[in-house]
């Protein structure tokens, strides 16, 4: 199990269709949204994902300012 906790700073703008795209990602949960455009999500690994990759495509995302990783555990099952 590996479990990634991030901060994603969006444009406030964005922030709606950002949290639809980032909850569409396979292992993302969006825990808090703030109208100044920042949310936590947190990455779970998935089959077909690692975390980091997952990572990626949230900074990759259109309207995504930045995303940092503020914490990982990770666990063997």
């Amino acid at each position: 199990m590996n479990i990634s906790s991030i901060v994603v700073h969006v444009r406030p703008e964005n922030s709606a269709d950002v949290q639809a795209k980032l909850s569409a990602l396979a292992g993302v949960d969006v825990h808090a949204v703030q109208k100044d455009g920042r949310m936590v999500i947190t990455i779970e690994d998935t089959p077909d994902n690692a975390p980091s990759e997952t990572l990626m495509q949230v900074q990759l995302l259109p309207g995504v300012l930045g995303a940092a990783m503020i914490y990982n555990y990770c666990d063997e099952e």
